[in-house]
């Protein structure tokens, strides 16, 4: 449909040996915390001389930010303390694979750019950044995506503490590891389609084998509009599953925004030149039963309110399940550091409200019948900045360009207003970098298969469902390697790799300590016959707890080496031909079909 656009951009991190801009490990997770530094930052102007209105929102927050530094894994350059140095030409080589993919032109020269981020999350108060490739394209089931731009950039420090008003905490390991960038167009249909886009950059992504794996080592952002809305870009989504609400829910909240900015008109309801009086109710709630505003008067906090003239009724309607006018309202006052507002439209019986309070409320601020209030509990400067915050948003007479967070369930709540081109400079530190034909080339030349050619590759070894798994699977590398060099059935090495492993995970098996080479191992002591494919799940289970061991040794400490030839004759004898009693005995060290086979045209007890 015309009025809706969509585009998405892709961060996935690379799996490099070092970090982007130094030579520490490019790796997170460490608890070798060698100390902490202590950071506040500033707002500049871009090249033009404007200041972007993202960072300037994240500046007025006046946060100070902690930095925790963790050994082999940060160095100056993290800190901020030291100029970044070369750029890495292992993660240059890797986005330029996934543009070679992509059918993307490439640059003649990459020149780094930085972009102001003064969420704390970059100690330099810039996030680096340089494009790679330009106009790729993506085939999907509704048409191509454009691709206008891929890029290669550092990623941001992690947060390792819950954020509070004045003071957040991040892990520098995370900060300067490479990432890939990729962003489409305006080209994505609906909800539906947003997701098969992301799944199909990520399933390209992971055929280069080059990229990281796990929780948090791909982000979504997705970028919404409707007609007579905003672009309002969600970041953050972590699961496929996710984005299709994402679009779902944001394009249902623009809507209902525009039908509130019409009621809002239609009661006449315009901002004045001058907020309207914030009174002090603290003493309506002398008595309250309320705790949470108990706890913060006993603090010595106040309870301040604002009316908001003709807006009953209109903060509390539903923008999409969970979520209503008020609590847009109540994103924008939590930038003053508070946890959240009430408002009238509210069910305050959930707060220990009583009808009471909210008379004297009412009769302090000379509520009419159709006026709506907002209160606010917490410091007095905090609450009042507060209440200036939520009536600002309350009487925007359009629908705002905004950067939300995305939420569990497929929501997404504000984080800042969206920046501008004002954010972008050069980086002045970081010396171009040439791409020869050469090395474009020979890039060019070790191309991965397309994951679409892997499908049709694999239709006749392995079922649909199957299939789907090791595509997407951080283990089609191995999987192509056991199954082309061994030579083992690939519903096999499949159904090991994503099914038997996951399942003896759930198991509380260690199996995160069996790696590749285990596994390639694993399987060419299979290929030579050294035991049967039913004793896999138990020669895993040894292996987890004694990764060093080879599996040959394992398989005979376990006793469950294959019988086959004239040994397993003998027990076809000896059993006399009963298949059943066979397997059942002898169930991990015979194959079934040899068994079977066996047993054909064998007369068991014939005198010769």
């Amino acid at each position: 449909m015309s009025s809706f656009k969509c585009g998405i951009e892709i961060h996935q991190r690379l799996a490099s040996e070092y970090k982007l801009f130094c030579s520490c490990e490019n790796m997170s997770g460490s608890n070798d915390l060698d100390g902490t530094v202590e950071r506040k930052m500033r707002v500049v102007a871009g090249e033009l001389g404007e200041i972007d209105p993202a960072a300037l929102h994240e500046f007025m927050r006046d946060r100070t930010f902690v930095y925790q530094v963790y050994r082999n894994e940060d160095c100056l350059v993290e800190m901020d303390e030291e100029p970044p140095h070369a750029l890495n030409t292992e993660a240059i080589d890797i986005a330029l694979e996934v543009c070679l993919l992509l059918g993307a032109s490439v640059v003649d020269e990459v020149h780094v750019m930085r972009k102001i981020v003064i969420d704390g999350s970059n100690t330099g108060g810039f996030q680096r950044t340089a494009i790679i490739g330009l106009d790729g394209k993506l085939e999907t089931s509704k048409g191509v995506v454009r691709i206008p731009t891929i890029c290669l950039e550092e990623e941001s420090a992690g947060i390792a503490e819950s954020e509070s008003k004045d003071k957040i905490t991040y892990r520098l390991d995370r900060l300067g590891m490479p990432l890939v960038e990729i962003a489409t167009a305006t080209d994505v249909k609906d909800a539906a389609h947003a997701r098969e886009v992301a799944e199909k950059l990520g399933e390209l992504l992971r055929v280069t084998g080059k990229v990281q794996r796990g929780i948090g080592t791909i982000r979504q952002d997705v970028n919404v509009s409707v007609e007579g809305g905003a672009r309002v870009e969600i970041k953050g989504a972590q699961a496929l599953e996710e984005i299709q609400k994402l679009v779902e829910n944001e394009t249902a909240r623009q809507k209902k925004l525009i039908e509130i900015l019409g009621e809002m008109k239609k009661r006449g309801i315009k901002k004045e030149k001058k907020i309207p009086e914030i009174v002090d109710a603290t003493r309506a709630f002398s008595k309250t039963e309320s705790k949470l505003i108990r706890k913060i008067i006993e603090e010595g906090g106040k309870v301040l309110a604002i009316c908001l003239p003709k807006f009953s009724g209109i903060l509390g309607k539903e923008l999409y399940e969970g979520r209503r006018f008020g609590t847009e309202i109540s994103d924008y006052a939590k930038g003053a550091g508070v946890r959240g507002i009430i408002h009238g439209d509210e069910n305050l019986e959930k707060y220990n409200i009583s009808e009471g309070e909210v008379k004297t409320i009412r009769e302090l601020l000379r509520a009419k019948e159709n006026d709506a209030f907002v209160i606010a509990a917490a410091e007095e400067e905090t609450a009042r900045k507060a209440l200036t915050f939520a009536y600002e948003r309350a009487y925007l007479d359009y629908v705002p360009e905004e950067t939300r967070r995305a939420i569990a369930g497929g929501g997404s709540e504000y984080m800042r207003p969206l920046p501008g081109s004002a954010r972008l400079y050069p980086e002045t530190d970081v010396p171009p970098v040439a791409l020869s034909k050469e090395r474009i080339e020979r890039i060019r030349a070790s191309l991965p298969e397309k994951p679409d050619e892997k499908r049709r590759k694999l239709e006749g070894a392995l079922g649909a469902e199957l299939r789907e798994k090791i595509i997407r699977s951080k283990n089609l590398g191995l999987f192509e390697k056991i199954v082309g060099e061994l030579g083992v059935d690939a519903t096999l090495v499949a159904s090991t790799l994503e099914e038997t492993l996951v399942s003896l995970r759930r198991a509380g098996v260690g199996v995160e300590r069996i790696g590749e080479e285990e596994l390639y191992e694993l399987f060419d002591n299979y290929a030579k016959n050294k035991f049967v494919k039913a004793a896999i799940p138990d020669i895993l289970t040894r292996v987890a707890t004694s990764p060093e061991k080879a599996v040959d040794g394992l398989v005979r400490e376990l006793g469950i080496s294959r019988i086959t030839g004239s040994e397993l004759k003998k027990i076809i004898e000896e059993e006399k031909g009963d298949f059943g009693r066979i397997m059942a005995k002898y169930r991990l060290r015979v194959d079934a079909r040899e068994v079977q086979e066996s047993l054909k045209g064998l007369k068991i007890g014939e005198k010769k």
